[in-house]
């Protein structure tokens, strides 16, 4: 048995290996705040000439219309952080994987879950949407929400991206760990690059029942309609012991996370691969903070990748969320830092050792304001936002959008951001920060196509 799982391991590596192309080093490491070289963005669409292709992990894509990565964005990529031994995220990370190898051991003596923290970001649509039933009028395919290599390839944007592969490949429990992208707000608890971990179990029939009153008796399908508590394909036996699996699994390891006598609290919500879907709340500091996503998996979705007999539950769960609460983290880019006052403050000898982290000097801000006439279509304000870190880098903080304006005659709208601008290592003159906050105007009006109003 243990043989046959060591070797069906292997199997899966060189499986996914095959369909994804490797993780490598980027190029070298900017220290935090550093202008990039280059202040040409990418826009709505990747920069070069038509028929040109994006470089990404030793594979060429070729662009097209869908193409919308920034050079910033690119820049992340290989950089792995969670893999990155006495970075934050790695901490969370090996704390999870210890408690999962810890608490779930099968019959033969191994861990029940196995783990993947090294599967190449770049997947396919089908991978990141379809395989896992999200609609295709759904907001999130937008160009605007996620970033696109091409039509066919993008960076995933959550790392269930890796779901039905690794259910197709025989695997009933596992984690997947990664990087992962998506267009969003200018603050300090967003940015386009963060990490996920997920988690999927599945169990047949006798798994599900064992020890269970009559289990011999139960069974885990039937046909019958759909409701707020079950899949139509689901009996409410099965879903309610799946559900409470769930529970119990997170809830113990938010105890192993944050200590006994936790508050916790479960709030229905929706995700198109999951139902019934809860979000996790918890208790922290007077107030109920929001952890991870979960539910029963969808059987379509089971089925569709070879384990009909079988039902299962997932959840996910933010890396950087849970860093930022566990050690008082306050800014998300500090995450990309390479200052060594940051990152010694992780080098700890247990990984499951009180880290609270203690602030560097915090710089003076600069803030600018920037305005200007809307295009009559095709704007987002995440492609703004895009453009604004590309060019800006890790020196913005933040952009608020803080007026808009619609002329009375003519209809047009304007918008006005005020965009914060904050060196994390030393202060910054506003001589210095006029000359990132102009060439983001000008990028504005040359590839965004708004009418400024500086």
């Amino acid at each position: 048995m243990v043989g046959w799982a060591l070797r069906r391991a292997a199997q899966v590596r060189v499986h996914l290996a095959r369909k994804a192309s490797g993780v490598c080093r980027g190029p070298e490491h900017q220290a935090l705040g550093a202008r990039p070289a280059a202040l040409e963005p990418a826009g709505r669409g990747a920069p070069g000439p038509p028929g040109d292709a994006v470089e990404l992990l030793g594979k060429s894509y070729p662009r097209d219309g869908y193409s919308n990565l920034s050079r910033k964005v690119l820049s992340r990529v290989g950089r792995n952080l969670h893999n990155r031994p006495h970075h934050p995220l790695w901490l969370i990370k090996e704390r999870v994987k210890q408690h999962f190898y810890a608490r779930y051991v099968g019959r033969s003596g191994t861990p029940l879950f196995s783990v993947y923290d090294d599967l190449s970001p770049v997947v396919t649509t089908w991978q990141n949407f379809d395989s896992l039933l999200v609609p295709a009028d759904h907001p999130s395919r937008k160009k605007g929400d996620s970033y696109y290599l091409n039509a066919t390839h993008m960076l995933r944007a959550h790392t269930s991206a890796h779901q039905w592969d690794l259910l197709r490949a025989g695997l009933d429990a596992f984690l997947v760990v990664g990087d992962v992208y998506r267009r969003d707000q200018i603050d300090a608890q967003h940015h386009p690059v963060f990490h996920q971990l997920e988690g999927v179990r599945l169990f047949s029939r006798h798994q599900l029942f064992a020890g269970t009153k009559d289990g011999e008796n139960l069974q885990l399908f039937e046909q019958s309609s759909r409701s707020a508590h079950k899949q139509e394909t689901h009996t409410l036996e099965a879903t309610k012991l799946v559900e409470f699996d769930l529970k119990q699994t997170l809830t113990r390891l938010m105890t192993h996370l944050f200590g006994d006598g936790l508050d916790i609290r479960w709030v229905d919500c929706y995700f198109p691969f999951t139902h019934p879907s809860f979000e996790m709340e918890i208790s922290f500091h007077g107030e109920w903070l929001e952890i991870l996503g979960c539910g029963v998996m969808e059987q379509q979705l089971v089925n569709s990748a070879g384990a009909e007999d079988q039902i299962g539950w997932a959840f996910g769960l933010g890396l950087e969320r849970l860093a930022m609460v566990l050690y008082d983290i306050p800014d998300i880019r500090l995450f990309w830092s390479e200052d060594e006052r940051f990152l010694k403050q992780f080098c700890v000898q247990d990984i499951n050792q009180k880290v609270k982290f203690q602030p560097l000097s915090k710089y003076p801000a600069v803030i600018n304001d920037i305005s200007f006439w809307l295009p009559p279509e095709n704007y987002t304000e995440n492609d703004f936002y895009d453009l604004v870190r590309t060019i800006g880098g890790d020196l913005v903080e933040k952009v608020d959008l803080i007026d808009k304006f619609e002329h009375p005659k003519t209809h047009r709208t304007s918008h006005c951001y005020r965009v914060t601008y904050r060196h994390m290592e030393r202060t910054m003159s506003q001589r210095e920060v006029g000359r990132v906050h102009q060439a983001v105007q000008e990028a504005a009006v040359r590839l965004l196509g708004v009418e400024g109003r500086f």
